[in-house]
């Protein structure tokens, strides 16, 4: 039995192979900067021969740090998720932090129970698109650094899209094409980002002299796109921005389903830019978001408030939105009735924009 081989080497290993103290090799790993250049590269020489690996569980007992990050997203199948992950995760590598992921299943009773159990391991916490209370997350950033994203919490620092410059962009487009009337199909209402897309939208069609009503709220998902479609049905325009890509995405598919055509009976805007967006037919017109660079910025920030930076400004950093122009927007066909699109005609007198209070506007 070769028990002393199988055994893994120590710090008290690396120290005698390398002719320096226990706690130099501690030093050389929890803070290399304390530790001059030449031994500290000895000893990750010596560490790296004998196979040795930092525990950052037991380094943290004598420094309160574990060089780990926790980042928390809404739901893991979603793919807008996808370029904010590895920007993240970039980010947190570049800096030799391990990045630990939740999925909080749209839940916000799941994300507080999973940060309860994750919030003595980590050094900090970014949480993507909570759908956690403003006071709940407060709480847990009294206990570590938190960033939040696509959300702005009062006295938490934050990176968030430019969702007003997105959606004034949007509507002027479809403007220009000739809408006159929007329907915004609404995402969850804990959203955040739901809540400043409709004051957004009903801010620019009121300077534009453009009119919008809201339907929902509904799932952030294909099958919520879909849901809304008929409701949309009910009460059709020729123009729809949707909250996400998923739903636009699903209701352009039950909408050609039943027989309307897009662009030419209704034209159909999402949000994000996930990937998905390019390979729809017709391909989405979408306000893109620097996903990628959302997630590096979090991270970054996050890390320079482990390292005790302060925020000099509690406003949310703003990383801006564009408009990408496809297939799913053209020009409103005037005196157009689709079987397919109720007996509505698309040119009648338009309705006053709706006075709804947008979901989930906190």
């Amino acid at each position: 039995m070769a028990d002393a081989a199988a055994k893994s080497p120590t710090i008290y290993d690396v120290a005698r192979a390398a002719g320096v103290a226990s706690s130099t090799v501690s030093r050389a790993f929890a803070r290399p900067g304390r530790v001059n250049a030449e031994t500290a590269e000895r000893i990750r020489v010596v560490a790296a021969e004998l196979g040795y690996r930092t525990n950052p569980l037991a380094r943290a007992l004598p420094t309160g740090r574990t060089s780990m990050i926790s980042l928390v997203i809404s739901d893991v199948t979603n793919p807008f998720y996808n370029e904010i992950i590895r920007g993240a995760q970039a980010a947190a590598t570049e800096a030799g932090y391990t990045m630990m992921l939740t999925d909080a299943q749209e839940s916000g009773a799941k994300e507080r129970e999973a940060l309860e159990r994750a919030v003595s391991l980590v050094d900090g916490i970014v949480l993507a698109t909570s759908r956690m209370s403003d006071s709940a997350i407060r709480m847990i950033a009294k206990q570590r650094p938190v960033i939040v994203l696509n959300r702005a919490v009062a006295d938490v620092p934050s990176v968030v899209t430019d969702n007003p410059r997105g959606m004034r962009r949007a509507v002027e487009h479809l403007g220009e094409l000739g809408h006159e009337r929007i329907t915004y199909v609404a995402g969850p209402e804990a959203s955040w980002a739901d809540g400043t897309r409709w004051r957004s939208l009903r801010e620019a069609v009121h300077e534009l002299d453009m009119h919008a009503h809201r339907i929902g709220p509904y799932e952030p998902t294909v099958a919520g796109g879909v849901a809304a479609a008929a409701e949309l049905a009910r009460h059709p325009t020729s123009a729809v921005i949707a909250y996400n890509d998923l739903m636009a995405i699903g209701l352009i598919r039950a909408l050609t389903v039943a027989g309307a055509r897009v662009p030419e009976d209704v034209s159909v805007v999402g949000f994000d830019n996930i990937f998905a967006a390019e390979l729809v037919t017709p391909a989405l017109t979408t306000v893109a978001a620097p996903l990628h660079a959302m997630g590096q910025t979090a991270v970054r920030n996050l890390l320079a408030l482990t390292r005790g930076a302060r925020p000099t400004s509690h406003a949310p950093v703003s990383l801006p939105a564009q408009l990408v122009v496809r297939a799913s927007t053209a020009h409103r066909r005037r005196n157009n009735t689709s079987p397919a699109w109720g007996t509505t005609k698309v040119s009648g007198s338009p309705a006053r924009a709706s006075t709804s209070t947008a979901a989930g506007s906190r």
